[in-house]
């Protein structure tokens, strides 16, 4: 399964899906325009209440990452669907300080950060190519 919800973690459900989304997008396995599961399909999937997985998307489409396309389904946004980003550029800026502050007090130093941030940098960007997954006959990613 690509996408996978932790019911011990104290995330909530719906807020692990919008990640799990748009992890796959970061690394190029979801890509602009693709079609995404129903809510229905999805929800069966993950065994999930559809109600769930209906707040993921709604999230994710206010956010304009997906876009719901009448009678055709939910789909990848295009690039030109992208809405001015400022403020959540803001937002993203303040959840590195956060990182930033955490790190200072785990005792990392400047290096250790930056190869930190490298690696993952790497990981996500490897990934974009989809080298590191196969799709089965239901569109769903396999690791």
């Amino acid at each position: 399964m690509w996408l996978h919800v932790d019911t011990k973690s104290h995330t909530p459900m719906y807020q692990q899906i919008i990640d799990g989304i748009k992890e796959q997008i970061a690394r190029g396995i979801l890509k602009p325009g693709e079609r995404l599961m129903t809510v229905r399909e999805l929800a069966a999937s993950l065994s999930l209440n559809h109600n769930t997985v209906a707040k993921a998307y709604q999230e994710l489409e206010r956010d304009r990452i997906i876009e719901l396309i009448r009678g055709r389904g939910t789909f990848v946004a295009t690039q030109s669907a992208v809405p001015d980003l400022s403020e959540r550029k803001l937002e993203l800026r303040e959840s590195m300080k956060k990182w930033l502050v955490e790190a200072h007090h785990l005792r990392m130093d400047d290096d250790e950060i930056q190869t930190m941030f490298d690696e993952l940098f790497r990981e996500l960007r490897n990934d974009a190519g989809g080298e590191h997954a196969t799709r089965n006959t239901q569109g769903v990613v396999k690791p």
